[in-house]
Parts: C-alpha cells; sequence; structure tokens
C-alpha cells in the first residue's frame, strides 16, 4: 500500500555472483510478501547487535497492524520503491527478478542494484564485518549473536589436510 515496512529475517544468502543477486526466504503468512511483489524490488538491512531490541520488535509484529516505520529513519535509493533503514550499517537495495514458491515459504530472488553504508563502517571502500557487528539469529535455540573473533583464513587452513598423491 506504498508504505514503509520492515520484517525481521533470518534466511537470506547470495545465489549469484554476476550479476550479483540476493535471495530471501519468507513465510507465505507475511504482509511484507505482497508489498514486495506489488513494488518489484526489496531491500536487506543489516542491522548491528545495538538494534537487537528494535530488530526483534520488527520480528513479533505486522505491518498489517504496526507501523514499523516508525522506528527509523527511511531512505530510498536508485530503485524509489525499495525502503532502507538509515540506522542500519549496511543496506542492500534489489529489484525483484524472480519468486520461488515452496508449500510453506516464498523465496524471493533479487539483483543487487545498490548498496549503502556510511564510511565508518568501511576499511579501504569495503564493508568492514568488524566494524558493522552484524546481528544473527541462531536457530532451533531462538538466540541473537554477534561474530566472534577471526579464527582462521578461509580456502587455507584445511590446506593441511590435503594429502599429497
Amino acid at each position: 500500500n506504498k508504505k514503509p515496512n520492515y520484517l525481521a529475517i533470518a534466511w537470506f544468502t547470495m545465489v549469484n555472483p554476476k550479476p550479483p543477486c540476493i535471495g530471501i526466504s519468507l513465510g507465505k503468512i507475511h504482509y511484507t510478501n505482497s508489498g514486495i511483489k506489488e513494488s518489484g524490488s526489496f531491500s536487506v538491512n543489516i542491522p548491528s547487535g545495538d538494534m537487537v531490541g528494535v530488530t526483534d520488535y520488527c520480528g513479533i509484529v505486522s505491518g498489517k497492524k504496526y507501523d514499523k516505520a516508525k522506528s527509523f529513519e527511511t531512505f530510498y535509493g536508485k530503485t524509489g520503491n525499495a525502503p532502507m533503514i538509515q540506522e542500519c550499517p549496511y543496506n542492500i537495495e534489489c529489484r525483484l527478478i524472480d519468486v520461488v514458491d515452496f508449500p510453506t515459504n516464498e523465496f524471493f530472488i533479487g539483483e543487487i542494484t545498490a548498496v549503502y553504508s556510511d564510511e565508518r563502517y568501511l576499511t579501504d571502500g569495503a564493508p568492514d564485518i568488524k566494524k558493522i557487528d552484524p546481528l544473527v539469529l541462531s536457530m532451533p535455540e531462538r538466540s541473537y549473536l554477534t561474530l566472534g573473533e577471526h579464527i582462521a583464513e578461509a580456502w587455507d587452513v584445511g590446506k593441511k589436510l590435503i594429502r599429497k598423491g
């Protein structure tokens, strides 16, 4: 209905590198689904650990009954119709390219049209995960976490397990 709405999403992933696309899985019961289909766009707003209360609120109330956008400063980017949260350290704007139907969920695939972040969350122009301090939902124990310390280099630590010959 042309008003911004936000939802806490537990399941999102990269689905393609070029063009860059991400996917989000939403239960069919969510009010947000119709808005994504209507607008042809969506955003993924990465909250930091200090946003845990307002993020949880967005996950437990419906946009049908509550105006969750009142909790944030909303801005719009290139698409002009994907609301984003100014307070989030990292925002990903997407153009909807496909919806895959499952028995209980819909999987929305979007091409990334732009990303937005304040300089304080970047290192050498790239997102810095330690500075962003992303909030993560762990299931099934229903716990919010932030990321821990660096423990090893990817695609390197396992090399010692490769047998020669």
